[in-house]
């Protein structure tokens, strides 16, 4: 009988998210941006980076989809919700970031399969400003 069972398939699914948000903490790195936290989480929600670069802190959700289209289909309006609660949380316990701008991000990270067929290159992609509150 081949196939996995649903517990192992939630773990693979678990693993391939921290892998994604790795990747995405690598590539905000890179393009100078701060990483204030990761997997915040409180009573009201969770964010899966909190980044900072200058005067902008980014609440970002991370993605780990096969396409982009699925990746931002799949942050709902529900979920936008507790990530923006989540992040007046963290405000309400930073308070010297009250004078920084926020804005919430999507990042996803999508495998994509090149000519070579057992070569896969991993690509972090980032929207900024993805909603507003």
């Amino acid at each position: 009988m081949g196939g996995s069972s649903p517990v192992q398939k939630r773990q693979r699914a678990y693993r391939r998210g921290l892998d994604a948000e790795w990747l995405c903490v690598l590539s905000l790195r890179a393009r100078g941006y701060r990483i204030l936290a990761r997997r915040y989480r409180c009573v009201a929600g969770e964010i899966d980076i909190v980044a900072r670069r200058g005067k902008v802190i980014a609440a970002i959700e991370v993605k780990a989809r096969d396409s982009a289209a699925g990746a931002l289909l799949s942050v709902t309006q529900r979920q936008q919700q507790r990530i923006t609660r989540a992040a007046e949380q963290f405000l309400a316990c930073h308070p010297q970031l009250a004078r920084c701008d926020w804005r919430f991000d999507v990042m996803w990270v999508t495998a994509e399969r090149s000519r070579i067929r057992s070569w896969r290159r991993i690509l972090p992609q980032h929207l900024t400003d993805a909603w507003r509150v």
